[in-house]
């Protein structure tokens, strides 16, 4: 048991590699084959949970461990604390694919199924919703899921557009099976077929246009600050701050043929709107009314009742308008109840937050509506949805500067693209550190600028409407697909 356990370990560290920004997309398929071939050979359900918990730490100290750089180096929490609270979230994080695995062996021999195209269903469908229930129990957080690694050239891709990040996990966690099981299966040729029938109708509907451009053209300009963490904070610093956001800002409309919507990342602004210079946003305002454009920009707000709010705001031809994030970070942007002490260990500036309304309608800007999204909001498929169809662009805000020079960046890229597949609309994102881009409705990044460089992104962005089945359904078209597969399993004993 303990090979097997090192395998799963093993096999599940190798899934990082699947994502950005190595984009080895096979391996999704051969890290959760092997583990689907050990759970093939468990012999009781609490086998089959330590192999599913091995797998997932393996996979999560891999790809996330990056929160540690947010934890020691900017929040000030001691290293063995912040070593030790990293480990403690990956093996929590764990517990979904143990859970997967636990319950896989467990239906497995109770039903007597074989190897075969029966048991890859089932590990497909308890895959599938091992990680919704990681997306959504205590706020979720669905970050590497499987499904994000198969972006195009994944033939999977094409699946992104209707069944969603967790059923494309699905269909991963299903063909992984079938590659385990198919040397012993009696009828392999079942599996086989199954296979190239789930990798061709992917690889078809990549060509699916189902959204259709609307309206003209607009030129975005991009902004990315590139201010260190520990700088944007720092009271000294503070003017130079504010000073390199305008001279950016009117810079871009300063210019010849200035952008239709010049966009400056999350809390570009790092204090309450109230707290800036006298006549500061006048001037932001001001600059963009005279180019005849729009700026979009990240700020800390407050409210008449004294909350605080991660916002964005638009400043200039259009009237103004704004957002306020509706999915805070756990520990980050407010403390779960029973977990004050955390703050006694972390400096974190503007770490109580409230939560903005889930119905905001999209801002208004040149005849395009544009659903705002603020950083880790983008990974929650379901949330941004709700802006459709009245939206015909997504815009993310984003500051990674808090997780340094890691793998955060690409990964968060390549969650901007499963979004915009999901959705059909181009994503724009403008971020202080990386990675600032535009990404089409295809998937496919049209733009993107260096990480840790100032500079800014000129990109033509065509709006769209219309509405994906992924748009239309959510993630429920994958759930009952997979509730019912379980369901029926009893009617099916026979072996395949």
């Amino acid at each position: 048991m303990r090979v097997a356990l090192l395998a799963a370990l093993l096999a599940g560290g190798a899934s990082v590699f699947a994502f950005a920004p190595f984009g080895l997309f096979p391996l999704a398929f051969a890290s959760l084959a092997v583990l689907a071939w050990l759970l093939g050979r468990a012999g009781c359900w609490r086998q089959g949970f330590a192999l599913g918990f091995a797998w997932g730490f393996g996979a999560f100290i891999g790809g996330v461990s990056w929160l540690y750089v947010a934890l020691e180096r900017y929040g000030g929490m001691p290293i063995p604390l912040a070593a030790l609270a990293i480990a403690l979230f990956c093996a929590y994080l764990a517990l979904y694919p143990a859970l997967a695995g636990g319950v896989f062996v467990a239906l497995r021999r109770r039903l007597g199924l074989a190897h075969g195209l029966v048991q890859a269903v089932l590990f497909g469908a308890l895959w599938l919703l091992a990680e919704w229930l990681r997306g959504v129990v205590f706020t979720g957080f669905p970050w590497l899921a499987i499904g994000y690694s198969q972006t195009p050239p994944s033939p999977l891709g094409g699946w992104l557009a209707v069944v969603g990040v967790y059923g494309v996990g699905g269909l991963v966690a299903f063909l992984a099976a079938l590659v385990a099981s198919a040397a012993s299966a009696v009828r392999a040729w079942r599996a086989v077929l199954a296979a190239v029938v789930v990798l061709a109708a992917g690889a078809g509907l990549q060509g699916r246009p189902w959204t259709q451009p609307v309206g003209e053209p607009l030129e975005v300009a991009l902004v990315q600050t590139n201010f260190a963490q520990s700088l944007k904070w720092d009271p000294d610093h503070f003017a130079d701050v504010l000073q390199v956001n305008l001279d950016l800002v009117r810079e871009q409309f300063g210019r010849p043929a200035p952008p239709a919507i010049t966009v400056l990342p999350e809390t570009t602004l790092p204090t309450l709107l109230e707290r800036l210079p006298a006549g500061y946003l006048a001037v932001l305002a001001q600059l963009a009314r005279e180019a005849g454009g729009d700026l979009v920009l990240g700020v800390f707000r407050r409210d008449e009742a004294g909350r605080i709010y991660n916002a964005a705001m638009s400043l200039g031809r259009a009237p103004e308008q704004h957002y306020a994030k509706q999915h805070l970070v756990p520990f980050g942007e407010y403390s779960p109840p029973l977990f004050g002490w955390f703050y006694r260990l972390v400096d974190i500036p503007m770490a109580d937050q409230t939560r903005g309304a889930p119905d905001q309608p999209p801002m208004l800007i040149d005849g395009q509506r544009v659903a705002i999204n603020i950083c880790y909001e983008d990974l929650f498929g379901a949330e941004l949805i709700r802006a459709l169809p009245q939206a015909t662009l997504m815009l993310n805000l984003s500051n990674l500067a808090w997780y340094g020079d890691s793998l955060a960046q690409p990964q968060h890229l390549q969650i901007a693209r499963v979004r915009a597949l999901e959705t059909g609309r181009p994503m724009l994102r403008a971020t202080n550190t990386g990675m600032t881009a535009l990404v089409q409705p295809d998937g496919r990044v049209a733009g993107v600028l260096p990480e840790f460089e100032r500079g800014v992104l000129r990109v033509q962005v065509q709006g769209f409407n219309g509405m994906t089945p992924y748009a239309r359904w959510g993630d429920g078209l994958a759930l009952i697909v997979a509730l019912l597969v379980i369901a029926a399993l009893p009617l099916s004993r026979r072996r395949v």
